[in-house]
């Protein structure tokens, strides 16, 4: 006979022997989450009784966040922007740092408007916007939210990850808004192997034919592009925590052998797809900011701003095109 008091007691101690972080937290969540109650419940009712199937349940999992497991992925979900979101070994578990990149691409729409003389469109009537890498969907999913009238492509490469996004753009009403696509960035899966070989002429004309197919006939198309891309450079795996090398999915993880290879791409597919006066915001890695600030020094890029997170790190870049 167990009660919550002393079953949250030594979980807290095992996760803490196991040297989890942020162990106390992680088993009251596993607590929440076995016993379907809130934590004001559960400090209310110390001495309510386990049932056996709570007791074993809580400790299963209690054993599994202590060999790694993500705690996300033991309850199955994740708060993001006061939502909350079903997170899978399929996506990226959504991290509070990339709720910058919403403040800022909500703050640059709103300043584009001003600048122009025009009412702030609040509900986002009329712009379109575009989501790459959606993984759980939760960038598309709270700007839905902020911009009800506004319409969304989301694109990932994966398909388990845009089941994920589907399932949660349900859970929170915006379905209707957004339109999930398979794509490698903003080209179509296979759509490189389907035209000519890198560096022959014709090469970034049919790329150019390829992305128009995720977008439409024009390819000016978006008033904001939003990305937080794979920015982990794959030399770093081996000092990343056991929880995101062993857990997360690789392909979201991982942008190459430094980290940045996938700017280039995502930045110049941008500037062909953006209206002009068209915004693009991008999560940066904790040392992406010298390898992705030049990539917008070009002619088609102005206005670049750098957000810093609470830890200081140059974490949001964001530009306009011309």
């Amino acid at each position: 006979m167990v009660n919550v008091r002393t079953a949250l007691k030594n979980g807290i101690a095992q996760l803490r022997e196991a040297n989890v972080p942020s162990f106390t937290l992680a088993a009251e969540l596993l607590l929440l989450h076995v016993l379907s109650r809130n934590r004001t419940w559960l400090y209310a009712h110390p001495e309510e009784i386990l049932t056996d199937g709570e007791e074993q349940r809580y400790f299963e999992l209690i054993t599994r966040r202590a060999a790694g497991e993500p705690t996300q992925h033991l309850t199955g979900k994740q708060e993001f922007w006061d939502l909350e979101f079903e997170v899978s070994h399929d996506v990226l578990i959504p991290r509070p740092e990339t709720e910058h990149l919403i403040e800022v691409a909500l703050d640059r729409l709103a300043l584009r408007e001003l600048r122009a003389g025009r009412p702030q469109k609040s509900a986002g009537k009329g712009l379109r916007i575009a989501d790459i890498g959606t993984g759980s969907g939760c960038i598309a999913i709270a700007l839905a939210k902020e911009l009800p009238a506004a319409n969304f492509i989301a694109t990932d490469i994966s398909p388990a990850a845009l089941a994920v996004a589907k399932r949660n753009a349900q859970r929170h009403a915006v379905a209707d808004q957004i339109d999930f696509r398979e794509a490698n960035l903003l080209s179509p899966v296979g759509a490189e192997q389907a035209g000519p070989q890198p560096g022959k002429l014709a090469n970034n004309a049919s790329r150019d034919v390829h992305e128009s197919q995720v977008t439409s006939h024009d390819s000016r198309l978006f008033d904001l592009i939003a990305s937080n891309p794979p920015y982990i450079g794959r030399r770093e795996a081996p000092s990343l925590p056991r929880e995101v090398r062993d857990h997360e999915p690789a392909a979201a993880l991982f942008g190459g052998e430094e980290g940045y290879e996938l700017y280039a791409d995502l930045i110049a597919q941008s500037a062909r797809h953006l209206k002009p006066g068209g915004i693009l915001v991008l999560e940066l890695g904790h040392n992406s900011l010298p390898a992705v600030q030049p990539l917008l020094d070009a002619l088609a890029w102005t206005n670049v701003g750098i957000t810093n997170d609470l830890a200081g790190i140059p974490r949001i870049i964001a530009a306009e095109r011309l």
